[in-house]
C-alpha cells in the first residue's frame, strides 16, 4: 500500500471511530448509523480491510432459484436500465434479501475489475460481512440510497459508488435489492443522483409488474399524485379483492395506505385483508368508474387523511373455470396451454415446473432445462415452442452428438465453396434455421469451448455469420438449452463459459428423476395408451407393478418407455407379466417370492397351502400371494399340482 493510500486508510479508520464515539459529522444520516450498526452488532474492525466475498457456486445455485420467479420478471426491466446507463460505465447487480448477487449486467471487458470489486454474479453485500454498502444498508433500512466511495465502512470498498434501490414483494416484505455501481466516479455523491432516481424508477415497475402477475384474479387500482402518467407509469398500485379487501402492494401503495389510516408501512400484516374503505373515501363498486374509458383529471379519489390521488382500476382477467380429469383422476388446470397438458399426472414437482412454463413460454426469455438424461428434457422444450406462439421452427441439436469438425458448420452454416466436397450452393445453419423460432441446444455442456465463444456473440448481437461470410445475418431466436451436466461445476474446471451461462440461464427449469416422481403409475398408463395395439394386453399384473416401482430407473422416462415396449411385445396373455419385462427390471424381485419358494406373505406359509386354504379358488390365493391370477397357474402346472377350477374364479389383474 502506498503512503498516500496508508495515510486516506489512517484518516477513515479515525473519522469512522469519532464517530462511534458520538461525534458529529457531516455524513447522511443512514451512514452514520451503519457505522456504529458495524462496530456494535456486527462486531467489524474498520481497520481490518476485507476482500469482497463471492459465495461458492452450489450456494448461489441456492439464492437463484428461491429467487427464479423475481429474476425473470425483473429481467427485461434490468436489461433496458442497463441500456440506459452502460455507456455511463455502470455495472447493476441483483441481490436477494440475503445481499447475494443473482443476476448481473455488466461490461465484459471491465469483467475481471468487477470480480475483484465484487460487482459480479454471487458477491455477498450483506452488511453483517461487507460493512457499510448499499446493499447490505438498503436492505437494514429498506430504503433507497447511494453509498459513495468512503462512505463504505471498509476501506476496501472506498474506490467504489453504490447506489440501491429495496423491491418489496406484494406482501410488503422486503424481496430484493437493485444496485448501480461504478468502479470509478466523480468526487461529489450528488453526481449519483440520477443513478438513485434511475434505480428507483426500475423498482417501482418491478414491484408493479410482481403484483400484477400474482393477482391477476383481483382489481388492480393504480395511484398518482398527478394525472398526466398515471395510465402509463403509476406511483403505487393496490390489488383488492372482490370484497374490496386489501390483497397485495406496491412499496409505494404500502406507504399510501399508512399514511392515510396512520399506521406504519413496515408492518404491512396491519395493511393486507383490511377493507379498501378505511384508507380511501372509495368502495370497491365504485372501481369501475375508475377505468381507462374516463379522462385521467375525473379520476380522483380521497384518501383518509385528506391527501388527493388520481386513479386507474384495472379489472380482475376472467378466467374459465373448467377442469379436465387426467387418467389418474386428478383435475388438470384446463388453463394450462394445450402443449403443456398431459406432461405430468399428480406429481406436485412437475406440476410446479409445467406452471413456471406455462408463464415463461410467451416471454421469449432464455431457459436451461437441468435434468438427468432421459427425464423428458426435449418433449418440455418442444411443449414451451409450442406455447410460445413463435412462428418460425423448433430446431434441436443435439451437441454431443454432433462431431466438433461438423458442429462449427451444422450451426453457422456456409457459403458456396468454403469446403471441397461441401454443398455447391452452400448450407444454411441450424441457427439460422431457427430464425423467428426456437433453438434447442441439447447436452450443451458438452459444447467445445471455441463453438461456445461463437454462439455467446450470436445471442449477444442476434447475428450469424456462415463460414466464408464477410457479414453476418440478423436471427430471432429463443434459445432453450439442456444439460444433465452441473453447468457451474463445468464452469470451474474451465470447461464452460460463466458469461454464456449466464446468458442461457435467465430461468432455469430441473426436471425430477423417474425414481423422484409421485406420478409413476400414471406416466405407465400414458404409454401402454400410447403404445399398445387394438389387441394387446390390459394391464399389469402385481409382479409387474411391483418390479417396476422397486427399479431405479437410471434410463428414466426412455428407459421406461422401451420396457414397456418390450412387455407389450412379449406378454401372451390379458396381463403384463413379470417375466415380460426386461432382465434388469426382473433382477430387482425380491427373491423370496419366486419359483418353489413362493410363500404367503402373511403366513409364510408355501403356495400350495395357501391354495387350498382358499378352497381352490385362484383368485382369492393369488390375491392373499400378491400375485396374478396368471402367475399362480404357472406354478400350479409346474408342479403338477390336481386343480380343479372353481365357479366364479376368472378374470384378469390390471
Amino acid at each position: 500500500m502506498s503512503a498516500d493510500m496508508q495515510s486516506s486508510h489512517v484518516a477513515h479508520v479515525q473519522e469512522i471511530t469519532a464517530v462511534w464515539q458520538g461525534n458529529l459529522s457531516r455524513r447522511d444520516q443512514a451512514v452514520i448509523h451503519s457505522w456504529r450498526r458495524c462496530i456494535e452488532h456486527h462486531r467489524l474492525d474498520p481497520a481490518q480491510a476485507c476482500e469482497a466475498y463471492i459465495v461458492p457456486d452450489s450456494q448461489l445455485r441456492e439464492h437463484r432459484q428461491q429467487s427464479e420467479a423475481l429474476i425473470n420478471i425483473a429481467r427485461s426491466g434490468l436489461e433496458r436500465l442497463y441500456q440506459q446507463v452502460s455507456g455511463l460505465n455502470y455495472v447493476l447487480l441483483l441481490s436477494d434479501n440475503k445481499g447475494v448477487t443473482v443476476d448481473f449486467l455488466g461490461s465484459d471487458g471491465q469483467r475481471d475489475a468487477l470480480r475483484q470489486a465484487g460487482l459480479y454474479m454471487g458477491s455477498e453485500w450483506s452488511e453483517e460481512r461487507a460493512g457499510t454498502c448499499a446493499v447490505g444498508t438498503c436492505l437494514h433500512t429498506g430504503e433507497a440510497l447511494t453509498i459513495h466511495q468512503n462512505d463504505h465502512f471498509d476501506h476496501m470498498h472506498a474506490p467504489l459508488s453504490c447506489t440501491a434501490a429495496p423491491i418489496y414483494r406484494y406482501d410488503g416484505e422486503l424481496a430484493a435489492v437493485l444496485d448501480l455501481s461504478l468502479l470509478q466516479s466523480p468526487e461529489v455523491k450528488a453526481s449519483q443522483g440520477l443513478a438513485l432516481h434511475l434505480a428507483t424508477a426500475a423498482t417501482r415497475r418491478i414491484e408493479l409488474a410482481n403484483l400484477m402477475a400474482c393477482h391477476r384474479q383481483e382489481w388492480i387500482l393504480c395511484l398518482s399524485q398527478s394525472p398526466e402518467f398515471l395510465d402509463i407509469d403509476p406511483e403505487a398500485a393496490i390489488a383488492i379483492d372482490g370484497s374490496g379487501r386489501i390483497k397485495g402492494m406496491t412499496h409505494t401503495g404500502a406507504r399510501i395506505l399508512a399514511r392515510a389510516a396512520n399506521l406504519d408501512w413496515r408492518s404491512p400484516a396491519g395493511l393486507l385483508g383490511q377493507n379498501l374503505m378505511r384508507f380511501l373515501h372509495l368502495d370497491v363498486d365504485q372501481l369501475p368508474t375508475l377505468m381507462r374509458h374516463r379522462p385521467t383529471q375525473e379520476r380522483v379519489v380521497m384518501a383518509r387523511d385528506g391527501s388527493v390521488l388520481f386513479a386507474h382500476a384495472i379489472e380482475p382477467r376472467r378466467v374459465s373455470s373448467s377442469r379436465s380429469v387426467g387418467m389418474d383422476g386428478a383435475a388438470v388446470d384446463a388453463a394450462l396451454p394445450q402443449a403443456l397438458r398431459g406432461l405430468a399426472g399428480t406429481d406436485a414437482a412437475m406440476q410446479s415446473i409445467l406452471l413456471k412454463a406455462a408463464r415463461l413460454a410467451p416471454r421469449g426469455m432464455p431457459v436451461l432445462l437441468q435434468g438427468e438424461t432421459g427425464s423428458g428434457k426435449e418433449y418440455l422444450a418442444r411443449a414451451i415452442h409450442a406455447a410460445s406462439a413463435r412462428r418460425g421452427s423448433f430446431v434441436a441439436v443435439n451437441c454431443a452428438a454432433l462431431p466438433e469438425s461438423l458442429i462449427e458448420s451444422e450451426l453457422f452454416g456456409y457459403l458456396a465453396g468454403t469446403y471441397t466436397g461441401g454443398a455447391a450452393r452452400g448450407r444454411m445453419g441450424l441457427i439460422e434455421a431457427a430464425d423467428g423460432g426456437t433453438l434447442f441446444l441439447d447436452e450443451i455442456g458438452d459444447m467445445p469451448l471455441a463453438m461456445q465463444s461463437r454462439l455467446l456473440r450470436v445471442l449477444a448481437e442476434s447475428e450469424v455469420t456462415p463460414l466464408g461470410a464477410r457479414t453476418g445475418k440478423r436471427v430471432d431466436i429463443r434459445v432453450i438449452s439442456a444439460s444433465h451436466h452441473d453447468l457451474s461445476a463445468l464452469v470451474e474446471q474451465g470447461r464452460f463459459r460463466a458469461d454464456l451461462l449466464y446468458r442461457l440461464n435467465a430461468a432455469v427449469l430441473t426436471l425430477p428423476a423417474l425414481r423422484q416422481r409421485t406420478d409413476v403409475e400414471w406416466l405407465v398408463q400414458q404409454v401402454l395408451q400410447r403404445r399398445r395395439t387394438q389387441d394387446d394386453v390390459l394391464g399389469l399384473s402385481p409382479e409387474a407393478w411391483q418390479a417396476l416401482k422397486a427399479y431405479d430407473w437410471p434410463g428414466n422416462l426412455r428407459e421406461l418407455d422401451n420396457a414397456l415396449v418390450l412387455a407389450l411385445a412379449l406378454a401372451e396373455g390379458s396381463c403384463i407379466e413379470e417375466h415380460d419385462l426386461p432382465e434388469a427390471l426382473r433382477d430387482m424381485r425380491s427373491p423370496g417370492l419366486m419359483g418353489n419358494t413362493l410363500l404367503d406373505r402373511a403366513t409364510g406359509l408355501p403356495w400350495q397351502q395357501t391354495l387350498q386354504d382358499c378352497g381352490g379358488n385362484v383368485s382369492a390365493a393369488a390375491r392373499r400371494l400378491g400375485i396374478s391370477r396368471s402367475t399362480l397357474h404357472r406354478h400350479i402346472k409346474r408342479e403338477g399340482v390336481a386343480h380343479k377350477p372353481v365357479a366364479g374364479d376368472t378374470g384378469c389383474d390390471t
